[in-house]
């Protein structure tokens, strides 16, 4: 007589940490993408010879040339003396003079459109970080009657083109007297839905093992959106960060309405409110340098944390 004996599992060895790639995985990597970028623009015959790395070269730099090519028109004409464009011509580096410049920045109302575009974008920046990081914590890892069909409801309104609202927000923004103030300016464009589904997207990664362990540490909801969410946010608000500063700085239509007096113009509408004033060119591009400036400034601070939002965004979402 036989008897079957419980077989008895044995128990598994704990999996171990996922090791951080070395720096030989790391040249591989870069390899693989080598590789990748140039079976996308070098034909099938010359991949992995030396005429295709010099074809892939070529395109390369043709391609960076076109990129940057407006820019260094841009400033360069922006350095010549007032006179007639004449192209090719004017676009050699030589000679170079800050006339234009000198001209832009003393005239009276520059200064003041300076200061709306940095307090527009500053102040719009930290709004929608701080709005967006707290619905998509909400909508990611709270749970409450409706969220999914609220969610989605807010998220549709991404379909909707901004010049459809943009009337019915003018005209509430009118009766209550938002009419060049600045908090007319701002608030209407601090609800974002885009920026409210990538911080869902990324959150909703996050394991809740961490807000498990900090609600039986005590802690309240506050305490752990500011001690546990915003610090793993770094790359993603960073990455939001440089999207709606780089909007801001370059929105033109709603200031545009908004801001009827010259003293509550950005240094958008400004500049282009130039262009029927018989100004020369070169102080035209002067002003079109002076508002690059911080967004070029903007990207290369947040550089790093913008790929790397990019990459998990990506990723996650």
């Amino acid at each position: 007589m036989t008897t079957n004996a419980p077989t008895v599992e044995r128990p598994r060895a704990p999996e171990p940490f996922p090791k951080k790639d070395s720096p030989r995985a790391g040249r591989r990597r870069d390899r693989r993408r080598r590789r990748d970028a140039e079976r996308d623009v070098v034909p099938a015959g010359l991949r992995g010879t030396p005429a295709g790395k010099a074809v892939r070269i070529v395109l390369l730099t043709l391609a960076a040339l076109a990129t940057i090519f407006p820019f260094y028109a841009m400033v360069v004409l922006s350095l010549k003396p007032s006179a007639a464009v004449e192209f090719p011509g004017s676009l050699v580096p030589w000679p170079l003079t800050g006339e234009a410049y000198d001209s832009m920045l003393n005239t009276q109302d520059v200064p003041r459109w300076l200061l709306n575009t940095v307090l527009y974008s500053v102040v719009s920046v930290v709004g929608v970080l701080l709005l967006s990081s707290l619905a998509g914590y909400a909508f990611a890892k709270k749970r409450f009657p409706g969220r999914n069909a609220m969610f989605w409801s807010f998220l549709s309104m991404v379909m909707v083109p901004y010049h459809v609202t943009m009337i019915p927000t003018f005209a509430m923004i009118a009766k209550l007297g938002g009419i060049d103030t600045y908090w007319g300016l701002i608030v209407p464009t601090l609800a974002n839905a885009q920026a409210v589904f990538l911080m869902r997207q990324f959150i909703m990664g996050l394991p809740d093992e961490l807000f498990e362990a900090a609600r039986l540490d005590g802690c309240s909801e506050w305490q752990i959106f500011a001690r546990i969410v915003l610090p793993l946010l770094k790359p993603i608000l960073a990455t939001l960060g440089v999207f709606v500063f780089l909007w801001h700085w370059n929105d033109f239509l709603w200031p545009l309405v908004v801001g009827q007096s010259t003293d509550m113009r950005t240094l958008t509408v400004g500049i282009a409110s130039l262009q029927q004033q018989n100004v020369p060119l070169n102080v035209v591009l002067s002003g079109s340098v002076i508002a690059f400036v911080p967004i070029f400034a903007a990207y290369l601070v947040g550089q790093r944390y913008f790929t790397e939002g990019v990459t998990a965004s990506g990723i996650k979402g």
